[in-house]
């Protein structure tokens, strides 16, 4: 599969989290979902992780501090604090607002992975701010703005697990990398399960629709999509994969109204015009951008 058809079948099954993360929120506590998906994740990769022999692999002293930093800061936190933000706003307007990873992207990958943004870059990317400026602009001082301010305040952190991603060896094995994600979010994970308990707010409905939610977490967004994703961030610029996969909210939002979980406003789809027309912008730039060969998926 290329590098940039697995980051847009990853893009359809991202659009799905903020759909599964609304209903969870009344059967499951945000950490005790991240909990339970990562563990599935990592009976979802057991399989190949012990055919090919890498168990030892997620230990290797050169790329534990990695893994770490990509399982803390792109799992266990994000995830925790995004799907809290669902109490209070809805799964459309918190997939628009994810969009202003964009602004992080260009900011630490230029600082850390020194990747330099084209003009047209640059274009792409203000459309998607302009749609995510809307909607902010729209929501303020509504009920839906608490949650859709720690949803701005929170995304920066997985840009920080994405470049760690980057910064690992070139050769890895995909599967190795979404592994090792999700295994070492689990001390992070534990860590605020401990912080959480003494206030007896912990809780988990054990009923169908909390199987069927902890089931899609573990096995789709932690398991089959993380897979994907790594597929694409390891063959194309940081900063162009953001952008594009930022488009997802045009999905969520229909699948949201749908389900009716929201009632569309004009200024949602105005942002999401916006929006996904800076990351079609974005994934043109992609396609003429002369490259190596992708690693081909391990």
């Amino acid at each position: 599969m290329s590098p940039l058809a697995a980051l847009w079948l990853c893009l359809v099954i991202t659009a799905f989290s903020p759909i599964i993360g609304k209903y969870a929120m009344p059967v499951i506590h945000p950490v005790i979902l991240v909990l339970f998906g990562s563990m599935l994740a990592v009976f979802y990769f057991a399989p190949a992780i012990t055919k090919k022999k890498l168990w030892g692999a997620l230990f290797d002293k050169k790329t534990l501090p990695l893994y770490l930093v990509m399982g803390t800061f792109g799992t266990a936190l994000p995830f925790s604090i995004l799907l809290f933000s669902l109490n209070y706003t809805t799964p459309a307007n918190a997939a628009i607002l994810n969009q202003t990873e964009i602004i992080y992207s260009l900011l630490l990958t230029s600082v850390l992975l020194k990747e330099r943004p084209t003009l047209g870059q640059l274009g792409g990317s203000a459309l998607v701010i302009l749609g995510v400026v809307i909607i902010l602009f729209n929501e303020h001082m509504t009920p839906r703005w608490t949650g859709d301010l720690i949803v701005v305040g929170s995304v920066w952190l997985f840009q920080i697990s994405h470049i760690a991603a980057k910064k690992l060896p070139a050769g890895l094995d995909y599967h190795l990398i979404a592994m090792a994600r999700n295994f070492w979010a689990l001390p992070a994970v534990i860590i605020l399960v401990i912080i959480f308990l003494p206030g007896g707010n912990l809780f988990f409905k054990p009923n169908l629709q909390g199987w069927l939610v902890v089931a899609a977490t573990g096995f789709f967004k932690y398991g089959w999509a993380m897979t994907l994703w790594y597929i694409a961030i390891r063959n194309i610029d940081l900063s162009k994969v953001t952008a594009i996969i930022l488009s997802y909210p045009a999905l969520s939002f229909i699948l949201s109204a749908m389900l009716g979980l929201e009632r569309p406003h004009l200024y949602q789809a105005v942002g999401l015009i916006l929006t996904f027309a800076g990351a079609y912008w974005v994934t043109r730039l992609v396609k003429k951008q002369s490259k190596e060969p992708a690693e081909e998926v391990a």
